[in-house]
């Protein structure tokens, strides 16, 4: 399942090039999952009161066209693997009034715990499992 969150490109994103800073491509990343999360009920936050963590392991961008200053950017976030201490989220950023992609990209992440050490996330919480499972979107 995708969910869709749209941002507007701020000022303070754009670069001297007047066009956005790369990183930030990952910050709209980061924005889109957390929004995923939050569309299943399962507020990071949350998770993270209950001692589960989810670092970035691996992060990759594909820059096609530049978002510039006071664009709306459709983040279309989806979860495509889910399999032992991992699951990986796969991005695409789309410019809304003319559904240009801008980017693609994913991030990899391990569950873990306070200590950063896995944890069998499947067997410790298996009806978030479950959900989580159930919204996987290979292809």
């Amino acid at each position: 399942m995708e969910v869709c969150t749209t941002i507007r490109v701020r000022y303070k994103e754009t670069d001297q090039m007047g066009v956005v800073y790369h990183g930030n491509y990952f910050t709209w990343f980061d924005i889109g999952r957390t929004e995923f999360f939050r569309e299943f009920n399962m507020e990071y936050g949350n998770l993270e009161k209950v001692g589960v963590l989810l670092p970035v392991i691996e992060a990759n961008c594909k820059y096609i066209i530049p978002a510039k200053y006071d664009d709306e950017i459709i983040i279309n976030t989806k979860l495509v693997k889910l399999k032992g201490v991992r699951l990986e989220f796969e991005y695409t950023l789309v410019r809304k009034w003319d559904n240009a992609l801008i980017a693609t990209g994913n991030t990899v992440h391990a569950f873990v715990d306070r200590n950063l050490k896995p944890i069998n996330f499947r067997k410790k919480y298996r009806e978030i499992w479950g959900l989580l499972e159930s919204k996987v979107e290979i292809g």
